[in-house]
């Protein structure tokens, strides 16, 4: 597994480095193939905060925990993030099939292609957008914790779609309609 450290208002030691690699290298032998954790230190009103984000294959798992030490934020990230991937990668195999794991996923977000003189764009990402079903969409989207997500949907001849969450807590689905 591959670290990629980063710190907001503080300074982290080396041992606390070693500490994160230790404990989020313990999560490698969940997932197939190489993977990439991105570890943020920061402190915010006396609360250590790690936040923990793995790319495996495409699909990213996060988790984020608060405490008042941050050797105890990592443990408790790790934990969560292991809950998250087994979770997922259960329901995964099972309701889709068995070698989802395998394919290369990528986050999608829209981005904006052209500003207008009214609106200011201070951010784009750029991402490719890959063919997927509908529940492995849904899936992406709640690892990732965002409220829509942008995929092409394999069912449908590649066609544009977004999953949303809705206030009700279900999902909705927007697709193109290409109605002559």
């Amino acid at each position: 597994m591959n670290f990629v450290f980063t710190e907001k208002k503080m300074s982290s030691s080396d041992d606390l480095r070693a500490y994160a690699e230790k404990k989020i290298g313990k999560l490698d032998k969940l997932f197939r193939g190489e993977s990439t954790a991105y570890v943020t230190f920061r402190v915010e009103r006396n609360r250590n905060i790690a936040e923990v984000t793995v790319n495996s294959n495409g699909m990213f798992y996060r988790a984020s925990e608060s405490t008042n030490d941050m050797y105890v934020s990592i443990d408790a990230a790790v934990a969560a993030l292991t809950r998250q991937v087994r979770k997922y990668k259960t329901r995964l195999e099972k309701r889709i099939h068995e070698n989802v794991l395998d394919v290369d996923f990528a986050a999608a977000v829209p981005v904006a292609e052209e500003e207008e003189t009214e609106f200011k764009v201070i951010r784009t990402k750029r991402f490719s957008i890959k063919p997927m079903s509908v529940d492995e969409a849904i899936l992406q989207m709640n690892l990732l914790e965002h409220d829509f997500y942008v995929f092409r949907d394999q069912d449908e001849d590649d066609s544009f779609a977004v999953v949303y969450r809705r206030q009700a807590g279900d999902y909705g689905l927007i697709v193109d309609s290409d109605e002559d």
